[in-house]
């Protein structure tokens, strides 16, 4: 029951957020069009702003993976990590997930065709992408766009929650699928 409830609304959230926004927009007597024009152009300008973090970002993910260091970390945390029951194969989408979004993706769809869509390692990588985020890219977004240059406790804050994340996704992947 409550599964049919929720596919309902999964079904209707975006097509109602569609029409009710600019509806109700109407109703308060908002250009609309004018006003997402306006919006565009902001954000066509923070595009083109944060492009050079966005290009360093990419490059240093690049780098990372090229140098074989990644591979190298993985093997040798192996024990450790099968200990925790996390596969010595994540530790890549681990390392690369708050790095890059794409980069994880990549990562995830190599573990998908590699062990298959069923496998316990890939459900574990789709609950690691899932509930962890791409910090480095948001905040590099998020306070370039803004001109901020001192990430201070945001970073700290961040980084914590993707470890916490990963730790959960561990224990909730080991009970939900093992």
């Amino acid at each position: 029951m409550i599964k049919e409830v929720l596919n309902i609304i999964s079904l209707y959230t975006l097509p109602l957020i569609v029409v009710i926004i600019p509806l109700y927009a109407i109703f308060k007597k908002v250009p609309v069009y004018e006003t997402f024009i306006s919006g565009a152009k902001d954000g066509f300008k923070v595009g083109v702003m944060i492009i050079p973090y966005l290009v360093a970002i990419l490059v240093a993910i690049g780098m990372f993976r090229a140098s074989g260091a990644i591979d190298l970390l993985s093997a040798w945390l192996s024990p450790i990590l099968n200990k925790i029951g996390m596969p010595a194969e994540l530790l890549p989408l681990a390392i690369i997930r708050p790095l890059s979004g794409s980069g994880a993706l990549g990562i995830m769809t190599e573990i998908a065709s590699t062990h298959g869509a069923d496998a316990f390692i890939t459900k574990m990588a789709a609950v690691m992408v899932g509930c962890s985020e791409t910090t480095f890219y948001v905040l590099t977004v998020y306070f370039g766009s803004v001109g901020i240059s001192k990430f201070r406790h945001a970073l700290y804050a961040d980084l914590i929650s993707d470890f916490a994340s990963i730790v959960f996704a561990i224990i909730i992947s080991n009970i939900a699928f093992s």
